[in-house]
């Protein structure tokens, strides 16, 4: 199975050098890399000059220049068109490290016929887990993620994940060609957050299946690129305000007439998780993207330079 690799740049050139690193090593040699570079012509030649051409084991490195910023969801669209003969599509987070076996374990999951898009075991930097898959509660307009906090000793059942999980986590997934065929590519105008989610979801609806691949590890180190770090009171702007947002704009554009208590429970969620860390600016962030969500603003936020 030919795979190619979807990784969306903004100007993080060091996360993408380990990550093609820890891709250089895969015990799956059939596989391409695409890159996308949404982060302006000056990141884009800084990664030319940096990465390889190809890889030690003659895979192929393309780096794409967007027209402009186009979100992550913009530049997995973009990566996937640019390797249209693909068996399959990784799309893998920048701030990621696979392990050797990451890869075929996913291909060998995909290839049983029997799912369209597999998940994996993703873990943070130390040591535990962050998701094996994700479950989307529509009456409270969130993610849980299945795993969280677990050691990585622990070995999950696959079939109770793929019994409980309805979406993926976005920082590794490999997509079936039926998946894309049948489903389309993932909406833009979400830009950034709750893409994926919204992508399991819709291809749900339309006979998708969803798998996990738990001995497919990859080292998430969460945030280098966005500022979604794990100390509520660091959090920068953009996944804040995004996250509360698209949470609001996944409930409208899924579970319309759920949108007055999903909403009421996205505004209670906030003002529980925000003030009781001090995290002021945060919570004002966070309550400017949930009122985005009512007005159904979309796309990149005006404030937000592309």
């Amino acid at each position: 199975m030919h795979v190619a690799v979807c990784i969306v740049g903004f100007r993080n050139t060091e996360d993408i050098v380990r990550c093609l690193a820890a891709l250089e090593i895969s015990n799956h040699a059939a596989f391409e890399v695409v890159i996308c570079e949404n982060g302006g012509q000056s990141a884009f030649n800084a990664l030319v000059a940096e990465l390889p051409r190809s890889l030690a084991g003659g895979q192929p490195v393309r780096i794409v220049l967007a027209r402009r910023n186009l979100g992550y969801a913009g530049g997995v669209n973009v990566c996937m068109a640019e390797a249209p003969g693909a068996d399959a599509w990784w799309v893998l987070n920048p701030d990621t490290s696979p392990y050797p076996e990451a890869l075929s374990a996913q291909v060998t999951r995909l290839a049983r016929g029997d799912c369209d898009a597999v998940g994996c075991t993703l873990h943070l930097a130390d040591g535990q887990v962050q998701s094996y898959g994700a479950i989307w509660r529509p009456w409270l307009a969130r993610a849980v993620s299945i795993g969280h906090g677990q050691s990585l000793d622990r070995r999950p059942d696959p079939v109770v994940i793929e019994g409980r999980q309805n979406c993926l986590n976005g920082a590794s997934m490999l997509i079936g060609r039926r998946f894309r065929e049948v489903v389309g590519p993932m909406r833009e105008d979400y830009f950034l957050y709750c893409e994926e989610t919204e992508w399991c979801l819709r291809g749900l609806t339309r006979g998708m299946r969803l798998g996990f691949a738990p001995d497919a590890f990859v080292v998430h180190y969460l945030g280098t690129t966005t500022g979604n770090v794990a100390d509520m009171a660091k959090k920068a702007r953009s996944p804040t305000y995004l996250g509360e947002r698209n949470k609001i704009l996944l409930t409208r554009d899924h579970f319309p007439h759920r949108m007055p208590i999903a909403a009421t429970a996205a505004l209670v969620t906030l003002f529980l998780r925000y003030p009781r860390r001090r995290a002021w600016r945060q919570l004002f962030y966070g309550l400017a993207g949930w009122l985005a969500g009512l007005r159904n603003e979309r796309g990149a936020p005006r404030w937000m330079p592309v």
